[in-house]
């Protein structure tokens, strides 16, 4: 039951994900779609969603069985987006079907070496939106740090494996190397989402 709850809680995410997706695509303004962008991590956050950006950055602070769970959550992700860019191209928005196959061009003409990098980027901030809303003891602060993360990572241009779910799902632009790059995405999150707790684990056992 456990797992089924993991796992339904992770689709749940990748819809919140994929609506911020969505707005993004039908922004014209690059600002404006960063901002409200925010809005699928403020929704996993708040409602307690299981997001694999968010969840690997804790891998090392739990058991090995954490680890498995993270996979049943990119699994959960991956479904939750297919199942939200399938249904934007059953609907009229065409400018933001358009959008999104653009966007995957780019993504997918780049070299595996840029991707990975950017990709590591996007979840070095990522790690700090969802330690931001975790830890910060100021109301404030919780949700300005979520929210200027995901703005920097999504103006900068950074790699999401999640938000890319979803794009190669509205764009129809699954094949062997969008497979072959969302994994490279994910082990560059997974990277990312790790250098920063590593390195304050390092600095609490030079403490001791």
């Amino acid at each position: 039951m456990k797992h089924l709850v993991t796992f339904v809680y992770a689709v749940l995410a990748g819809a919140a994900i994929s609506i911020g997706g969505m707005v993004n695509l039908c922004c014209e303004s690059k600002a404006l779609g960063a901002a409200l962008f925010s809005v699928g991590l403020f929704a996993v956050c708040t409602l307690g969603l299981a997001l694999f950006t968010g969840k690997i950055c804790y891998v090392f602070e739990n058991p090995p069985s954490y680890a498995l769970s993270c996979g049943l959550i990119w699994l959960g992700n991956l479904l939750g987006t297919v199942i939200m860019g399938t249904a934007l191209r059953a609907t009229r928005l065409t400018a933001a079907i358009e959008k999104a196959a653009s966007l995957c061009d780019v993504k997918l003409s780049d070299s595996p070496q840029s991707i990975f990098i950017l990709a590591v980027f996007c979840n070095i901030l990522i790690y700090l939106s969802v330690e931001s809303y975790r830890a910060n003891p100021h109301q404030l602060g919780k949700y300005l740090g979520l929210f200027l993360g995901v703005v920097v990572f999504v103006l900068s241009g950074f790699e999401h494996c999640v938000a890319n779910m979803f794009y190669f799902t509205a764009a129809g632009a699954w094949g062997a190397r969008a497979v072959l790059y969302l994994l490279i995405m994910t082990a560059g999150n997974a990277l990312g989402g790790v250098i920063f707790p590593l390195c304050a684990k390092l600095r609490a056992r030079a403490g001791d």
